[in-house]
């Protein structure tokens, strides 16, 4: 059977993704400290409208709301045993938004950092890492999603455990792998963007890239180096929507929608193919994205 996904990479120069997840649940009353997993099987309906207004602004591709959804971070919520349930809860929420779309949506399950450090810098054994994310994949295509979609990793060992996870729970499954490159153009355990892309491509990822960070500028060199590494590489970037300053207690992200067009023009020249945006971008940060890639 044909994979969505591969066929939206298939028929398209260039593909919209969706944005941030978490900024639109704080948005929509999520509370500090809460499992925003949790909300695919308490409130449902907060998740859904989250996905129909990236897909309404043009996003091509959802993520599902499981960033957290393995069960070594659903622990400190004390919601380890319910992580399967979580992230199918999580991907019929997305396949449901998808399917009342106007235009195709791939699905595509975020599969989040563990949030421990792999040994020897961490107490996290590298078949304890596979196991926790193999269960989260398993539930993740269980649940219908179209591609495994493994991002914000600082760590190439986690990466590698998250592949082999992939691949052991659903081996007929594209993956995606993205990494943040937070420190001095560097990932926090100071993997470069040409390593990265090697590594990540010979492990056999479909599309290759960065997400998160220090906002567009910062995302716009990532990409302009992996491209320079391997111009054949499906590259997505998924920048924030600026930096982040602190209002009343609250991150406020300084991009405006404008801000994210121009970036979705200056990546897309520089080597993205798949486009979108991450943390303080809403669907109209998407809106932008996906008119400055019309127009292009």
């Amino acid at each position: 059977m044909a994979n969505k996904f591969l066929e939206l990479l298939a028929t398209n120069a260039h593909v919209v993704a969706d944005g941030g997840m978490g900024t639109m649940l704080f948005a929509s009353g999520l509370q500090r400290g809460a499992s925003p997993e949790l909300l695919n099987v308490e409130q449902p309906e907060i998740v859904h409208r989250i996905h129909a207004g990236y897909i309404e602004a043009g996003a091509q591709i959802i993520l599902t709301n499981t960033f957290g959804g393995s069960r070594l971070r659903l622990a400190g919520h004390k919601l380890a045993d319910r992580a399967a349930e979580l992230n199918q809860a999580a991907a019929a929420v997305a396949l449901e938004a998808a399917s009342a779309a106007d235009h195709p949506v791939v699905v595509a399950g975020s599969i989040g950092p563990s949030g421990a450090l792999l040994e020897p810098y961490g107490d996290l054994a590298f078949d304890d890492a596979v196991a926790a994310f193999a269960e989260q994949a398993g539930a993740l295509a269980r649940g219908g999603v179209d591609v495994l979609w493994i991002e914000t990793m600082a760590d190439l060992e986690e990466v590698r455990a998250a592949v082999e996870a992939c691949r052991n729970a659903a081996p007929d499954l594209p993956i995606v792998a993205t990494m943040t490159f937070d420190t001095g153009g560097r990932t926090m355990m100071g993997v470069t963007p040409e390593r990265a892309l090697t590594t990540l491509k010979g492990l056999g990822a479909t599309a290759i890239g960065a997400n998160c960070g220090k906002g567009p500028e910062e995302i716009e060199g990532v990409i302009a180096q992996m491209h320079a590494a391997d111009p054949t590489a499906v590259l997505v970037a998924k920048a924030n929507a600026g930096i982040p300053h602190m209002v009343n207690g609250e991150a406020v992200y300084d991009a405006t929608p404008a801000v994210m067009g121009v970036y979705a023009d200056h990546v897309r020249e520089l080597g993205a193919r798949i486009i979108g945006a991450c943390c303080g971008s809403t669907p109209a940060h998407v809106r932008a994205i996906a008119d400055a890639l019309t127009s292009a």
